[in-house]
């Protein structure tokens, strides 16, 4: 297999108060990131989830997007009042939420940004984290729904004028989740109501709608719920929450989680090692794994096979949150937010860890989109002090670091994972290569030059990852509290005994010793003679 640059085209949005601008991704040739697209002002910015398109919001009624091939602008939408918008994960629509006056304007639009023409309008009350963005798509832009009181509308994605050209009739439904490539599925949920418990189902898309869903799960005590799609359709993680934990174990209320197949062969709990909270789960990319962090602190980590059985313990520590890298072989398992920032990196298929380090006041964090770099963010609001950015490699060693005054998001541009070469071989390539730190040649020798062709290649390539290092050495342990008048005491009792402040002894201090000493011999000396 021929080794490719599986970093030649990464790229980082960065966001402050004056606008965003794009970096060149890592690896950094001069040790700092190249500016790829100058500042731009801005309120906002967020990629389509393929990275082909950048949704820009200027002001509170302009909204531009930029072509992530040449960075440039390539329309401008004028929309008077918006308070939110959304980009489709193809980039091909543009969907706009603006202030409500009457029922009679329909402040929800759909514009198709190919044209700048709107596709489809219709009137939204309010918004909420449920109920925004109003039309859902799949990934791949295949499906495209909306939820309506006790239903759900599905829309022909290539022509919407034709309006809703199916529903679903699903009583009661709150929330829905399309499944992601292919969008063959929809999860709907139906919270508690009059006695009846709440309950999760999932129903086949297309023209053949289903009444009977084909995978089905009920729930006591359940306020909310997260619903987690993997890659291929196959199966859906549902986190269950309530408010109130009747054990009286968490102040936070309690949390289960709960696994379905599309094909109904499990529909229940995953089984737990630990009781606790759920703090995060995350499937892998390809859809056959998932990981899960949970129980009460110091939490646990287990990754489960589609079967739910465990493949893989990554042990307990102060960790709530767990990131997959796209190619599927480094794990890295985190304690950000209230927590100090502790970070385990695992090599899954080799089932080990590679190291560990920490990255205190963490905001964000993700995996570049070859699976080589972990980036981590702190942010305002959230934090205002301490901005900056921490790129590491995927064994947890530091590679770059830069601090800002005032920072806003940070994100890398999504990419095809198909994009880049495996980089297994090139790791492993690299970790066969020792090379004796104190014995390391000059640039000019001859050493340098008999170094194999191949070998300099495959260096090059994967840009000679050093191996971590623990980051957070176990600390000293503190010495007990003094009082200031104990610490002025104890400067007299030396001064009055001869002794320096520091604890050394001064020179007559040092005579007088010997003094005693040549004293105590010779009292010894006369009682032995005396016996």
């Amino acid at each position: 297999m021929a080794v490719v640059e599986p970093s030649s085209s990464l790229e980082i949005l960065v966001r402050g108060p004056e606008g965003f601008f794009i970096w060149n991704g890592p690896p950094f040739p001069s040790g700092e990131p190249g500016v790829k697209l100058d500042r731009v002002p801005c309120t906002s910015a967020k990629f389509s989830d393929d990275g082909s398109k950048l949704m820009v919001t200027k002001s509170d009624s302009v909204i531009s997007i930029f072509d992530c091939k040449t960075l440039t602008e390539i329309r401008s939408f004028d929309v008077q009042n918006v308070l939110a918008a959304v980009i489709s994960p193809c980039g091909t629509y543009l969907q706009t939420f603006q202030k409500c006056s009457s029922p009679q304007h329909k402040n929800v639009v759909l514009w198709k940004i190919e044209n700048g023409e709107s596709a489809y309008q219709l009137f939204q009350k309010n918004m909420t984290k449920v109920t925004w963005p109003s039309v859902h798509f799949s990934s791949d832009e295949t499906v495209a729904c909306r939820l309506a009181t006790n239903e759900i509308q599905f829309f022909d994605p290539r022509d919407f004028s034709k309006g809703f050209v199916n529903r679903l009739r699903v009583p009661g439904v709150a929330a829905l989740e399309l499944s992601k490539a292919p969008g063959s599925y929809v999860a709907a949920f139906v919270p508690e109501s009059k006695g009846m418990p709440a309950s999760v189902q999932i129903y086949a898309c297309g023209k053949d709608l289903q009444s009977q869903p084909v995978a089905r799960r009920s729930f006591f005590r359940c306020s909310t719920v997260q619903l987690s799609w993997n890659s291929g359709s196959t199966g859906l993680l549902v986190v269950v929450q309530s408010d109130v934990d009747k054990t009286n174990q968490s102040y936070y209320g309690e949390s289960k989680l709960n696994y379905l197949t599309t094909d109904g062969a499990h529909e229940g709990l995953v089984p737990l090692r630990k009781e606790g909270p759920i703090h995060d789960v995350q499937w892998s990319y390809s859809g056959k794994e998932f990981a899960v962090v949970y129980g009460f602190m110091p939490a646990m980590a287990t990754v489960f096979d589609k079967k739910c059985n465990p493949l893989l313990e990554l042990g307990t520590g102060p960790y709530n949150t767990i990131r997959w890298n796209p190619l599927g072989n480094f794990i890295c398992l985190a304690g950000f937010g209230n927590l100090p920032g502790d970070m385990a990196f695992w090599d899954y298929r080799e089932k080990k860890q590679l190291g560990t380090t920490r990255a205190e006041l963490s905001v964000t964090s993700e995996w570049s989109p070859d699976g080589r770099y972990f980036m981590t963010a702190t942010t305002a609001p959230r934090l205002q002090v301490d901005n900056g950015v921490k790129v590491f490699h995927h064994n947890g060693s530091l590679y770059f670091k830069k601090m800002f005054d005032r920072l806003y998001q940070v994100d890398w541009k999504p990419e095809s994972v198909e994009k880049f070469g495996d980089i297994e071989d090139i790791v492993k390539a690299v970790g066969s290569v020792k090379i004796d730190e104190a014995k390391v040649p000059g640039k000019g020798s001859k050493a340098t030059q008999a170094v194999p062709k191949a070998t300099q290649a495959v260096s090059k390539a994967a840009q000679a990852v050093p191996k971590a290092t623990p980051a957070n050495p176990p600390a000293a342990k503190p010495a007990a509290y003094r009082p200031p008048h104990a610490k002025a005491a104890a400067v007299v009792q030396a001064e009055l005994f001869g002794e320096s402040p520091s604890g050394e002894l001064s020179k007559n201090a040092l005579k007088n010793k010997k003094k005693r000493e040549k004293k105590k011999q010779a009292e010894a000396a006369s009682a032995a003679g005396g016996s």
